[in-house]
């Protein structure tokens, strides 16, 4: 249940509210009531609220002013105005304070049932997020860390990761484990991570492939002993699960992770034929390179990928960034020995890459936006999704870096936009969407954006229809569909408007 704190200098109001409401239907309980601002602003110093409700004109203290004072110490509160006055100008400022709603008295209670159900929602959401956080920045961790150990990344590109990460490693070598058990990769991992706790700078990660791996910083002194006390302490305490361990040689960090967690890998092979041990160390062919034989086979732009995709989000060029993507996936799915799997590793790759620009620039971190698009390359099923996911997490990230500039319900239309374009849409619809009325949603989007609504559409529109162009064999007709214009003779007009040549020139100069 999430509570809620009502204010008004009107007794009548609140305990009709009271009564009007099932509140528990929402998943509301009111905790609380006050007469005025500075009476509410007291009681909520001590009160754990989720939802203030509250009268904008009151003696003492206004509504908006209890907000601005609120705000200071519980900054995540949802808020809901009353007021008997259709006064755009404390609409405008209520919006600055990142009102939910303002409800004009009487209250019309369909309209305050799907206001409550728009503030749970988002309540739960950002409980979600909360929730998923640490799962979310443990996703990207393990990206990182499988990327550095199959050599996907370079030595210098991983240092600055794992500093944005706060990985350090205070000794000059290290070993890596690989655990594998029938317990599944993430609860392993969190089993070794309780396991180890004890031992200082091991790094614990769920590996990509369904295994847990574990890095073993080592001083040179110690050798091989600190390595084989963690990989016997863990198979004293999980060895029921089944668990085997694979052991990789030691050698000089950070470059020597690959081919460890490869000799790793190669080392629980023997467990087929000798299913009693727990503990395997691998032992080269005497003439092999042993485990460089496992190491991936290398594409041409795959090393460069992150920072030129950094660079463009900078710039907030989500044009070219959009048609590189594209472009550099297409080329990389048709180079020699690409495996479906390493593909998506790599898209993990890149998102981790935009999670760090993000972490980098504003300090902070904005994982749910970027968590969706994780889970949605994890679940893509062809390359066409895979690519959209990379797109959609590219967008994400430039208009997170920009949010600073723009309105709540100005980015929410952003990300709508983004994500619903190839539907009807339109300010009437929005503003009903995020309460608001459509005029004024207009203005704002054109201050904020620099573009009218409908322009801003429809280049968007059309930027997606030139990236079918150029990356599928669909029908004009079907991408005129797609993006939204179900007339296709309007669909020319734009884009003859927005590109200067028909989309069938265009595709033929591709």
């Amino acid at each position: 249940m999430y509570n809620v704190f009502l204010v008004d200098d009107e007794p009548f109001i609140t305990e009709g509210l009271e009564d009007l409401m099932d509140w528990a239907s929402f998943e509301l309980k009111i905790v609380g009531s006050a007469l005025d601002g500075r009476e509410a602003l007291e009681a909520l110093k001590q009160t754990p609220v989720d939802l203030l409700i509250t009268d904008i004109s009151m003696p003492e203290m206004t509504g908006l002013e209890l907000i601005r004072r609120v705000r200071e110490f519980r900054p995540e509160l949802k808020v809901v105005i009353l007021s008997g006055f259709n006064e755009f100008d404390y609409l405008k400022e209520g919006m600055k304070l990142g009102i939910e709603n303002y409800l004009l008295k009487p209250i019309n209670v369909e309209e305050l049932e799907a206001t409550l159900e728009g503030v749970t929602e988002k309540l739960r959401r950002a409980e979600r997020e909360e929730r998923f956080d640490a799962f979310g920045a443990r996703i990207i961790r393990d990206n990182v860390l499988h990327r550095w150990l199959t050599g996907q990344i370079s030595q210098a590109e991983f240092a600055e990761r794992a500093g944005l990460m706060g990985l350090t490693f205070r000794h000059p070598q290290l070993a890596v484990l690989i655990l594998r058990s029938e317990t599944s990769g993430d609860e392993l991992a969190r089993l070794a991570e309780e396991v180890l706790e004890d031992e200082a700078d091991c790094v614990v990660f769920r590996d990509m492939d369904g295994d847990a791996a574990v890095v073993v910083p080592l001083a040179e002194s110690e050798g091989r002993e600190r390595l084989l006390g963690a990989a016997r302490k863990l198979e004293e305490r999980l060895g029921d699960a089944g668990l085997r361990i694979g052991m990789g040689s030691v050698g000089s960090l950070p470059q020597h992770g690959p081919s460890s967690r490869a000799e790793a890998k190669k080392a629980l092979e023997y467990a087929l034929v000798d299913p009693e041990r727990r503990l395997f160390e691998y032992a080269p062919p005497a003439a092999s390179g042993g485990a460089a034989e496992t190491a991936p086979a290398a594409g041409p732009t795959r090393a460069d990928l992150g920072r030129e995709y950094a660079r463009l989000v900078l710039a907030r060029d989500r044009d070219e960034l959009a048609r590189r993507i594209g472009e550099d996936f297409a080329e990389l799915s048709r180079a020699e020995g690409m495996t479906p799997s390493e593909l998506q590793n790599l898209a993990l790759g890149v998102c981790a890459d935009f999670r760090a620009v993000l972490r980098e620039v504003k300090r902070e971190e904005d994982g749910e936006p970027l968590l969706q698009m994780l889970e949605r390359i994890r679940a893509a099923s062809h390359m066409e999704e895979l690519i959209e996911a990379v797109r959609r997490a590219a967008e994400e990230t430039v208009g997170l870096l920009s949010r600073d500039n723009r309105s709540p319900v100005i980015q929410q239309v952003l990300g709508h936009i983004a994500a619903h374009y190839g539907e009807e849409l339109s300010l009437k619809m929005l503003g009903s969407q995020y309460h608001i009325h459509p005029v004024y949603l207009g203005q704002l989007f054109h201050k904020e954006t620099g573009e009218t609504f409908t322009d801003y559409l429809n280049k968007y529109r059309i930027e997606r229809a030139k990236e079918k162009l150029r990356t599928t064999s669909q029908k004009v007709q079907d991408i005129s569909r797609s993006v939204g214009y179900w007339e296709t003779g309007y669909f020319y007009k734009q884009f003859r408007k927005y590109v200067g040549i028909s989309p069938m020139e265009y595709k033929a100069l591709q």
